[in-house]
C-alpha cells in the first residue's frame, strides 16, 4: 500500500532524511517512531504530496507521489501535527468547506459528514464554533476531515500530541477501530502509542530508517539475556559495585536513588544465566535490605534508546 525507496529530503545544504526505504502493506498499523527532528514530518510530508523530495520514489495506494500526485492526494487522509482548523467556523460548515476541497460530490456531502462524525465520536459537537471546542475534539474534527474522503491510507502527524490521558487513550482507540479498514501510518515520537496501537515499527534517528520490524521482534531481537530489576536499601555505588562482581552479570544499570535510601537496579545477564540467588545472597551477605527482585523485559523506551545510542556510535566512530 505504501512503498518508499531511497528517499532523500535537502532543505537547502541541510539534510532531513537520507535513503529512506520502507514498505506498510494493506490493513497495517504502523508506528514511525523517532526523536523530535528525526525527520518523521518531512516523510509524512512527502508521503502526502505536501512537498517533493530531494530524490528517491514513494508509491501510495498504487500511485507515485511525484507523476501522480492528485491521485494519491484521493486516496489519502492526511493529519498534520497542527490540525488545520478555522476558529471562526462551526465543525459542520468546516467539514462542508473541507468537503467541497477535496471534490466530495454534492449530493453526498451530508451523508459523509454525518458519517465522519459519528466515526470519530463528535456528532454532539457538529453546531460548535471550532473555537470552542477542546483539544481533544479539535483532534476528533482534524480526523474527520481526513475521513471525508474515505481515503485508504491515513497519514497521521503526532495525532495525540498536547492532549491528556483520558483525550489520548479516546484517540488511540479511535485509531485502532479506523485501522480495520484502513492502512495507517502514524508518526509519534510518544513510545507507549506505538507499543499499543501500533503492529509494526519503523524507528528513524537523524533522517536514516535505523530499524524495521515488530515491537516484540525488536525486543526479543536486542535483549541479551534475562534481565531483572532490584530494589536496595544500602549505599548505591557500593551496591552497584557487589552487584557488578556476580558470574554472568553482563551489566548494570542504576536508576534515581529514593529518598529513604533506597535505589533501583536494572541488572542484565549471561543468556541461559540464572543469577537470582547469587544477587540476593551478595545483598544479605553485605547486610543490605533487598526490597524488590523480580524479572523484566526491554520495553520499547529501551530498544529505541539502545538503536538511537547505537547510531550515534557509529557515526562518531566513523568520524
Amino acid at each position: 500500500m505504501i512503498e518508499v525507496e531511497g528517499l532523500t529530503k535537502f532543505y537547502g545544504p541541510v539534510r532531513a532524511i537520507e535513503d529512506v526505504t520502507f514498505r506498510v502493506e494493506k490493513g497495517e498499523i504502523v508506528g514511525f517512531l523517532g526523536p523530535n527532528g528525526a525527520g518523521k514530518t518531512t516523510t509524512m510530508r512527502i508521503l502526502a504530496c505536501f512537498m517533493p523530495p530531494t530524490q528517491g520514489r514513494a508509491v501510495v495506494a498504487g500511485y507515485d507521489v511525484l507523476e501522480q500526485p492528485l491521485e494519491v492526494r484521493r486516496r489519502v487522509g492526511y493529519l498534520p501535527e497542527n490540525v488545520p482548523l478555522y476558529p471562526d467556523m462551526t465543525v459542520t460548515g468546516y467539514l462542508q468547506f473541507v468537503a467541497e476541497v477535496k471534490g466530495v460530490p454534492r449530493r453526498l456531502r451530508k451523508q459523509k459528514i454525518e458519517e465522519v462524525l459519528e466515526a470519530c465520536g463528535a456528532t454532539e459537537m457538529a453546531g460548535r464554533l471550532i473555537s470552542r471546542l477542546s483539544k481533544g475534539y479539535r483532534q476528533r474534527v482534524g480526523l474527520c476531515q481526513a475521513l471525508l474522503n474515505d481515503p485508504e491510507v491515513l497519514i497521521l502527524d503526532e495525532p495525540t500530541i498536547g492532549l491528556d490521558p483520558r483525550q489520548i487513550i479516546e484517540i488511540r482507540q479511535l485509531i485502532k477501530d479506523l485501522g480495520a479498514q484502513r492502512t495507517i501510518i502514524l508518526s509519534t515520537h510518544i513510545l507507549p502509542e506505538v507499543s499499543m496501537t501500533c503492529q509494526r515499527v519503523i524507528i528513524i534517528n537523524e533522517g536514516r530508517i535505523v530499524a524495521v520490524d515488530t515491537p516484540g521482534n525488536l525486543q526479543a531481537g536486542l535483549q541479551k539475556g534475562a534481565q531483572l530489576v532490584l530494589q536496595v536499601r544500602g549505599p548505591a555505588e557500593a551496591v552497584e559495585r557487589e552487584l557488578r562482581r556476580v558470574a554472568g552479570v553482563v551489566e548494570v544499570r542504576r536508576q534515581e536513588a529514593r529518598g529513604d535510601g533506597v535505589c533501583s537496579f536494572v541488572v542484565e545477564c549471561d543468556r541461559g544465566a540464572e543469577v537470582q540467588e547469587e544477587l540476593a545472597a551478595a545483598v544479605v551477605r553485605n547486610q543490605w535490605g533487598l526490597r524488590e527482585l523480580r524479572a523484566t523485559g526491554l520495553t520499547l523506551e529501551d530498544v529505541f534508546i539502545r538503536l538511537v545510542t547505537h547510531e550515534a556510535h557509529e557515526e562518531e566512530a566513523a568520524a
